[in-house]
């Protein structure tokens, strides 16, 4: 089976063309500049004139809460909002039911996913305090990571003695995904707010002041203090304060051994959207000041912040109910990850160029992934095309995620993303999905 996609605005690799792209089977066959196509013979032909196409995005940070919490979400509902968002390939969080902590549990979460996963998918082993003999049979060309939580609510999976996360960082043989927040500074913040506000469970305007810059600061930098003592390839997720941006430098991606992610809402939102949005927003770590989002967004175009990811976390809306301590912390985003990136483009905070390396190429180049995140001739083709001038609101009706709900209801984006390519096989096209088609096991060249 052949396709061509014609005629389209090819974003690569930091250009920006009119141009043509032949897929043959599952991979790119040929890149064409200009309008000139004669000769070319395919099975299907796109006219997309005035379009945009890139890499598929490549999203290093997701929770589909399969197994176990699929009340919530699960692997197939989840991987069709990606597809809908133009994201080809997820990496998936360990910290659901039973927790991604051994060998077994992992293999297992990827035979469920070659019968459930539209894009293509790797999954992370979590970190605990006693499970190194599983770290070290992590096969670094078959899986994208181990995740390590230095601080957050996630029971037997919180890692945040000095000793141990030392240990981790020697015997791990891949890269090790980091959420960084003292758990310690949490707790006393928590017992601090209670008692100024006489309520066990404060408003969710109080959220970033409990999870503060400091308890982000100063995990970030005992993380990266470690890691120039060991060696080991870090990657932050989630930064969310200007101030842990001291700790990170701009450079050569391929030369970097601690790299950093931010996240939609942290890049989109800042505290005083609580009043608008309220528990609807919150997430760990907090979304915090206009003066951290802005920083955040400079750090993007200087280097310092080398990949976008969602942390897309559904929850039932009930579940997100009550305050800062009571509703549950995520939010769905992987859906609107890529238009809402499009849309900070139209503002100037980004370019399109920048936006495939932060979204495609550098998650790629990160984690060594085997021929993706590039529109190359030979390279697999995972593609999103997307239409500008095309406003598409997003409603109840148009919500793919199976929690049904998102905080960018209501919003009408200028972008619309018409079809989605998992390696060659168009799995969302103009509002239809292919759920015949699964997605692939990423590989690593490692």
């Amino acid at each position: 089976m052949t396709t061509l996609i014609n005629n389209a605005t090819i974003i690569n690799e930091g250009e920006q063309y009119i141009g043509s792209l032949l897929i043959e089977d599952n991979r790119i066959a040929a890149i064409i500049r200009g309008n000139d196509t004669q000769g070319i013979v395919a099975d299907q032909t796109i006219d997309a004139t005035g379009q945009y196409l890139l890499p598929g995005v490549i999203d290093d940070h997701v929770h589909f809460r399969d197994p176990g919490l699929t009340h919530k979400a699960d692997m197939a509902s989840e991987s069709r909002a990606a597809a809908r968002g133009g994201i080809t390939s997820i990496m998936d969080m360990p910290n659901c039911n039973p927790q991604t902590t051994t060998i077994e549990t992992l293999e297992a979460k990827f035979a469920d996913a070659q019968e459930k996963c539209l894009v293509n998918h790797s999954f992370y082993l979590g970190a605990t305090t006693d499970n190194i003999e599983e770290i070290r049979r992590v096969d670094p060309r078959t899986v994208c990571g181990v995740k390590l939580f230095m601080g957050s609510s996630t029971g037997g999976m919180l890692v945040d003695q000095k000793e141990r996360i030392e240990n981790i960082f020697h015997e791990s043989p891949t890269i090790i995904a980091l959420h960084c927040e003292d758990q310690g500074i949490i707790s006393a913040n928590t017992a601090k707010y209670k008692e100024e506000t006489h309520n066990n469970d404060p408003d969710v305007r109080y959220h970033p002041l409990i999870r503060s810059e400091e308890a982000c600061f100063l995990s970030t930098a005992k993380a990266v203090e470690l890691a120039k003592k060991t060696g080991a390839h870090i990657h932050i997720l989630h930064i969310t304060t200007a101030r842990e941006l001291e700790l990170l430098e701009s450079g050569n991606l391929q030369n970097k051994h601690i790299t950093a992610e931010v996240c939609l809402p942290h890049l989109y939102y800042t505290c005083s959207d609580y009043a608008t949005y309220g528990t609807r927003i919150k997430c760990n770590p907090a979304i915090k000041t206009a003066t951290d989002r802005d920083a955040l967004r400079q750090a993007l175009r200087d280097g310092r912040i080398d990949v976008i990811g969602t942390d897309h976390a559904p929850h039932l809306l009930q579940e997100k109910e009550g305050g800062c301590l009571k509703a549950a912390s995520g939010i769905p985003t992987i859906q609107y990850v890529l238009p809402a990136m499009l849309e900070l483009s139209d503002k100037g905070i980004i370019s399109l160029p920048e936006i495939a390396e932060k979204m495609a190429h550098n998650p790629a180049t990160l984690y060594k992934v085997k021929e993706r995140g590039f529109l190359r001739p030979g390279y697999r083709a995972d593609l999103v095309l997307v239409k500008p001038n095309e406003p598409h609101m997003v409603s109840a009706d148009t919500i793919v995620s199976k929690c049904g709900w998102s905080p960018f209801e209501g919003h009408t984006f200028r972008w619309n993303i018409t079809h989605t390519w998992v390696n060659g096989h168009a799995v969302y096209e103009v509002g239809e999905f292919n759920e015949q088609y699964m997605g692939e096991r990423l590989t690593f060249d490692r």
